[in-house]
């Protein structure tokens, strides 16, 4: 981890640089998968299985029976977790549940708004180095309390066509039956375009890999609704002279340990106290399992040692982490006055894991910079807001001419004319 002190503002954005992601590389490997995708159906995904997964599928869904099958290789000590974290989820995002809002803004001119669920969405669950059961629980729960009419769930299978059993535990759980064995860029092509068996969506949601990234990107461009823009996970840990280095060390590395192209930025206000997470790093990795993951990881990230609160404010601004953990004395003031930042994580006993798995947030965040401009998956990420309006007569009376005289300002007099041949039918009333 290199160490940078004393940054200049207009040096912050090159040492904060995130791993480039070779979109078109990556866009030339998937752009054809999408299109043979679009043009043979469930030929073309039976193929890539067998290119990809190395697996001969001769159905495409997870049968009830494997559904149920799931229910038995889960221990009942995880099952008993998941029960937490299914429940500290679905409290928070049915906390998130707000009123249809009805008014009268003037005499006679009445506005309403009300929530209306996505009518089928499509869930990717990654699978790969690490099956992301947890993910399950966090796009399938709100989808649940939204109301959505129909709920696709796709994973990668194994060799065997079996998709990683907790993942399907936790879709049964949910009541979400509708799972396809499909990984990869083809999966988001399937949900996008839809084939003869599987239905296409009209929002995507879920983490994934560069090609899953990149052809989320790729359909939503002229097809279909995404949850938002997605890059490799991050994290950023700020420290003062009294955190304990141990705890951001393993914060770093828990992060680190995702894959090999996250990043994980430290931010201290003491080179000495970096200086010890740093060391601390280096103890815990020697028994991390997936060490040779981290460890490259590791190669492209920081620490910045920063002077002052503004100084600090300004590098997490200006990088916009994923997951912003504060291990500070002041932890709520600074808390308080970030602005771009997917998730916080606020004080010593607080580690990015709860707000990963079970403390009841969604885990699914905007990255590489995109929290300037972007939420985390909720409840309205499920929903459509739409706007009514209706107006009496007399609301006409009050409101009309100061309609026609907007709309002939603007030379729109066709939305004028609207305005004016109701008032004229008005004039014998």
């Amino acid at each position: 981890m290199k160490v940078f002190e004393n940054v200049e503002a207009d040096k912050l954005n090159q040492v904060l640089e995130r791993p480039s992601l070779n979109f078109s590389r990556v866009e030339k490997i998937v752009t054809p998968i999408l299109e043979k995708v679009k043009r043979g159906g469930d030929r073309a995904l039976k193929k890539f299985a067998l290119e990809y997964d190395h697996v001969e599928l001769k159905d495409l869904w997870v049968s009830e029976e494997e559904l149920k099958a799931a229910h038995d290789v889960v221990g009942d000590s995880l099952k008993r977790s998941i029960d937490v974290a299914k429940t500290n989820i679905l409290r928070f995002h049915e906390a998130q549940k707000v009123q249809p809002l009805e008014m009268e803004v003037m005499p006679g001119v009445h506005c309403s708004r009300r929530s209306i669920p996505i009518r089928r969405v499509g869930l990717y669950i990654p699978g790969g180095t690490a099956p992301l059961f947890s993910t399950v629980l966090m796009l399938g729960i709100p989808a649940r309390i939204a109301g959505c009419d129909e709920i696709i769930l796709s994973s990668p299978p194994n060799n065997l066509g079996e998709i990683n059993p907790i993942v399907l535990y936790a879709a049964d759980l949910l009541g979400i039956t509708k799972v396809i064995k499909l990984g990869g860029a083809q999966a988001i092509a399937a949900m996008a375009y839809g084939t003869e068996s599987v239905p296409r969506v009209d929002k995507i949601f879920g983490p994934g890999n560069q090609y899953v990234t990149v052809a989320k990107q790729l359909v939503a461009r002229d097809t279909v609704a995404i949850d938002m823009p997605a890059g490799p996970s991050e994290v950023m840990v700020v420290v003062d002279g009294d955190s304990k280095a141990s705890f951001a060390a393993s914060d770093l590395l828990s992060q680190a340990e995702h894959g090999i192209d996250s990043q994980v930025v430290l931010v201290s206000t003491s080179r000495e106290k970096a200086e010890k997470v740093i060391k601390k790093i280096k103890k815990q990795l020697t028994d991390l399992p997936r060490k040779h993951i981290a460890e490259k990881a590791l190669r492209g990230s920081v620490a910045i040692i920063v002077n002052s609160k503004k100084e600090m404010l300004n590098v997490i601004d200006s990088y916009g982490p994923e997951h912003l953990i504060l291990l500070l004395k002041n932890a709520h003031e600074i808390a308080g006055k970030v602005s771009n930042v997917g998730s916080v994580f606020i004080g010593p006993y607080t580690p990015e894991s709860f707000g990963d798995y079970a403390s009841g947030t969604n885990h699914t965040l905007p990255t590489n910079g995109w929290a300037n401009a972007y939420s985390g998956v909720s409840l309205d990420s499920f929903l459509k807001k739409i706007t009514y309006q209706e107006v009496s007569k007399k609301g006409l009376k009050k409101l009309g001419p100061v309609v026609q005289e907007l709309a002939e300002a603007e030379h729109l007099y066709g939305h004028k004319n609207a305005v004016s041949i109701r008032l004229r039918s008005l004039q014998n009333d």
